[in-house]
């Protein structure tokens, strides 16, 4: 007989917080049951004219990545959203996506994960950029002309001098920056368009953007 643990459909959360809170995050996301966490670190954009003006504009974020069944994400999620007030503007942005495999882990087996989509009425998308160093501003600015509200910008770097890290085949270097846009569902295909046509997407070694469905979110607001 299986763990039921293994027979349940799992999810990767996403939390986007101010800089010095994701220890605290993980801490507590663990008395709630989210066992383990990935840090890293990145800088949001916020479209305010005054805080451009004075030199505020990119705030330092610190994203999360945590993976659970989706009944301890259901139950943490709402526990946390209590303790650190998600909800209220400039507290953080939680959502999260399912996953149809895992690997490298003992406490989940991918031979039993249910493939199933999150949800059935996808209200958000997570669009992720992968461009040269010093193009994310960019980026951003596509998709902000597209009706997005501002995105999360991430330095991504191999794990030595001589070495890099792939996602989808493309070798992500020193040189490379990671950009993460959470778009409404029927803004995302005009945010993507603008992103391919600025950046000239189709030209081979100008970048990859890549959409996953988003299941539940805490913070966003229109």
């Amino acid at each position: 007989m299986h763990n039921s643990l293994e027979s349940k459909s799992i999810e990767l959360i996403y939390f986007i917080v101010n800089f010095g809170l994701g220890s605290k995050l993980i801490q507590r996301a663990k008395y709630h049951g989210v066992s383990g966490g990935t840090i890293f670190l990145g800088r949001g954009t916020v479209n305010n004219k005054i805080l451009d003006y004075l030199g505020l504009s990119d705030v330092r974020k610190e994203i999360v990545l945590m993976v659970a069944d989706s009944d301890t994400v259901n139950k943490s999620l709402k526990n946390l959203d209590e303790e650190f007030k998600f909800e209220r503007p400039n507290h953080g942005i939680v959502f999260t996506t399912s996953i149809s495999n895992i690997l490298g882990t003992r406490r989940y087996k991918s031979d039993n994960i249910s493939k199933e989509r999150g949800v059935e009425n996808i209200m958000y998308n997570s669009i992720t950029a992968i461009v040269e160093k010093g193009r994310a501003e960019d980026v951003i600015d596509a998709a902000t002309k597209a009706g997005a509200k501002g995105g999360t910008i991430i330095n991504a770097r191999g794990s030595g001098i001589h070495e890099t890290s792939k996602v989808f085949a493309m070798e992500i270097e020193p040189e490379k920056e990671i950009v993460m846009i959470i778009s409404k569902d029927d803004k995302t295909e005009a945010i993507i368009a603008s992103i391919r046509k600025e950046l000239e997407m189709d030209k081979p070694g100008n970048g990859i953007v890549f959409t996953q469905d988003i299941n539940k979110t805490y913070g966003l607001y229109e």
